[in-house]
């Protein structure tokens, strides 16, 4: 084999184009890793669209991981204290099938979760959803996106009548007036802001505006930089639109025929003064007027935003607040401007399109909607009913059902929510309380497997067949390019296995991911994200972007939604929102003093199930640090180098301080990476709080209030790089 296969980077949501070279090639010897494994080179594609060839170290590296740390067989154990054994796969499935009809005759559908991943490609997701939401009658599925997408759905229905990012990366070399808010984008969505930052240096008229507490690699390359108090966004963005209606900076056409509500939001605007905003904000009152000027005297306003917004409290509010200021300057619809959401995880879009959370069914239905759950009972062949009219629980309700022993059965998978559940220890402590845990993942050991029962070996990126959706919609097929390590099956194939074996034979007859796919989108057809058109035949030459409907292919050539000013609204209008911000739900006080934020890193994925056991991405950050300012340092007279102990009302955690002018007073920023495997007593999210936005359910994982104080010469910090050995508690090594 001497042919590069075309792929997509299966880390964030920018959903970069891959060429995957094999180790075998004319004329080279094979290439192997340290381990002598056969190794996989990547480089970027240059026809993909979203990326044209742009790679960033985690894609440029992510061939490494395939054969390291494997979990190649399933494993099964009694309970938490003893070892795991190797079992055949239908021993496993047996005993998986025998206790989900347990469960079910026992305690009800209600009692079976499932908590998935924005990994799983659109066929697992759809399989998934089938499965537990049509013939098990459980909407209790949700998945790591409702730790950072949710508020951004939330906000898009609300404010449009769907879900879907009405731009399209194109824009970012359009606009005029970029807007970024609660975003990294520099690290966290690296080749998007390669584009946009080429586009900014080129044209001196193209303005960049960034709000965040740090100045980070994205705010360096600002024209204006705006370091607000954490939890201030929406005082912020509603003393913009004070300026703008004082100012008469408004499209008042656009408001009069495609909106409602803007004299509500324009009563609340009124009361947010730019001196009240600034000191509010902790800016000054010439930068707020700047940013607002930027804006108003842009053609073409683009903004995006990311984890900044949508992990908070008030995280829908925050997101409609800022889709405020493009609906009342006609700024949506349109080549180079709209409000952009960029997606988390590489296929956290498709797993929106697929019914991927406990309130969504497929093709951008709701389980609320007696004709969607019609829709799916028919197409899936099940009784009238058998879709549940409430929607399951989300992720942290899940924590919550554990403790109340309501959950018979946890099944995860392609997700390691022992390290990014929020307020870790209590997480923890309902992890174990499960009575049935499974675990299917592609990598072992990582720290959920500590909490696990049964452990199903799983084929990860590389060695299945599948599609991804990016943040721009953009649908690109990913072929196999190698078998599964040992025993691991693609994740759909084993969640229709257990449906047959459950009696649903007829719902689950797939030979293909191609098959699967072919009944998936034809659930799409007459939603916005209409992909009746595609196929995996129709990918295999290039991604698609949807909509892209079957009887319509003219309207697979707009790159952008609601062009037409027109949106799926019952009367085709949108909404305006109008809020008065809460403030952090955990603010500082004498005890906490400080705020913490928390974050990516550019060379790190999540909790490092991946990137942790690549080496150039591991030594790139040898252990998470603490930012602090220097004259917080200097007050607490603190060094850089120094362990320091940070304490919430929830835990404590043990790191190095960094010293830096990047950070504004009174907050400090740690790394979500570390877990127990990569740096004991380094575990971001023992810090934080549960408290999760109303409407969205997402917790409020980036700020809150924590107490530091530096740990004594005599005490030895725990400290130490993780290998396969070190294992969890529980955990055994394969």
């Amino acid at each position: 084999m001497t042919d590069a296969t075309k792929t997509l980077c299966p880390y964030c949501g920018v959903g970069c184009g891959l060429e995957v070279l094999p180790p075998a090639r004319r004329g080279r010897p094979v290439q192997r890793d340290s381990q002598g494994f056969p190794l996989w080179q990547t480089r970027g594609d240059r026809n993909h669209p979203s990326s044209k060839g742009q790679v960033c170290v985690k894609g440029a590296t992510v061939g490494e991981a395939l054969n390291k740390d494997r979990l190649k067989h399933p494993m099964l154990r009694s309970s938490l204290e003893q070892p795991f054994q190797q079992v055949s796969w239908d021993e496993a499935l047996t005993v998986l099938t025998d206790k989900i009809q347990t469960v079910r005759q026992q305690l009800g559908p209600e009692a079976l979760c499932m908590y998935g991943s924005g990994q799983f490609q659109t066929e697992d997701y759809y399989i998934a959803q089938k499965l537990m939401k049509g013939c098990l009658g459980s909407n209790n599925f949700d998945a790591n996106s409702r730790l950072c997408m949710a508020s951004a759905v939330a906000g898009y229905l609300q404010s449009f009548g769907s879900d879907g990012p009405p731009c399209c990366y194109a824009d970012l070399e359009l606009t005029d007036c970029a807007f970024i808010i609660g975003s990294n984008t520099a690290e966290c969505h690296p080749i998007v802001f390669n584009r946009l930052r080429k586009h900014h240096k080129k044209n001196r008229q193209v303005k960049l505006v960034v709000v965040d507490p740090r100045r980070t690699e994205t705010a360096k390359d600002a024209d204006l930089h705006l370091a607000i108090k954490p939890g201030s966004d929406i005082t912020l963005l509603n003393g913009m639109a004070h300026l703008l209606l004082r100012w008469c900076k408004l499209d008042a056409l656009f408001i009069e025929e495609c909106t409602h509500g803007f004299t509500d939001y324009a009563a609340v605007v009124e009361q947010y003064p730019p001196e009240k905003v600034a000191q509010a904000c902790g800016i000054t009152v010439p930068e707020l007027e700047t940013a607002t000027r930027y804006w108003a005297e842009a053609e073409r306003v683009l903004s995006l935003w990311s984890m900044g917004l949508n992990q908070s409290a008030e995280g829908t509010a925050k997101v409609r607040t800022l889709i405020n200021l493009h609906l009342m300057t006609g700024q949506v619809g349109k080549p180079g401007a709209g409000p952009f959401s960029l997606t988390g995880q590489p296929n956290a879009m498709g797993g929106r399109e697929a019914g991927g959370l406990a309130h969504l069914l497929p093709g951008y239905r709701s389980v609320a909607n007696p004709e969607h759950r019609q829709v799916l009972e028919q197409a899936w062949q099940l009784p009238a009913g058998s879709i549940a009219a409430a929607p399951g629980l989300d992720t942290w309700e899940m924590v919550r059902a554990l403790e109340r022993n309501q959950v018979g059965l946890l099944w995860v998978a392609a997700t390691n929510p022992a390290v990014s559940l929020p307020d870790l220890e209590r997480a923890q402590a309902a992890l174990r309380r499960s009575p049935f845990t499974v675990y299917q993942d592609a990598y072992y050991p990582t720290e959920t497997a500590a909490y696990a029962h049964l452990l199903l070996p799983a084929a990860q990126w590389g060695e299945k067949t599948g599609v991804m959706t990016n943040s721009e919609r953009v649908v690109t097929l990913c072929p196999a390019f190698c078998p599964p390590a040992a025993e691991a099956r693609p994740d759909w194939e084993i969640f229709a296995e257990v449906g047959r074996r459950l009696g649903f034979t007829e719902q689950f007859a797939f030979q293909s991911a191609a098959e699967v796919f072919t009944e998936f989108v034809q659930l799409t057809r007459g939603r916005v994200c209409d992909m009746t058109g595609l196929s995996h035949e129709c990918l295999a030459p290039g991604p698609k972007q949807w909509p892209y409907p079957a009887d319509d292919p003219s309207q697979a050539m707009d790159k952008r939604l609601y062009t037409d000013l027109r949106f799926p609204t019952p009367d085709g209008r949108a909404r305006f929102a109008s809020f008065h911000s809460r403030g952090l739900a955990e603010p500082p006080s004498p005890e906490f003093p400080f705020v913490l934020t928390t974050g990516r890193l550019y060379g790190h994925w999540h909790t490092q199930t991946r990137t942790g056991r690549i080496e150039k991405t591991r030594t790139m950050y040898a252990e998470p640090l603490l930012e602090m300012n220097p004259r917080d340092a200097q007050e607490l007279r603190l060094q850089s180098g120094q362990w320091v102990e940070v304490r919430s009302r929830r835990g404590q955690v043990r790191v190095k301080l960094r010293v830096t002018q990047t950070i504004r007073r009174g907050t400090v920023f740690l790394p979500m990476h570390w877990g127990v495997l990569w740096a004991t007593a380094a575990e971001c999210n023992a810090l934080t709080h549960p408290e999760v936005c109303p409407v969205s359910l997402e917790p409020e994982l980036k700020a809150c209030a924590v107490h530091i104080t530096p740990v004594s010469d005599t005490v030895t910090a725990p400290m130490q790089q993780a290998h396969p050995e070190a294992m969890p508690v529980g955990a055994s090594p394969l």
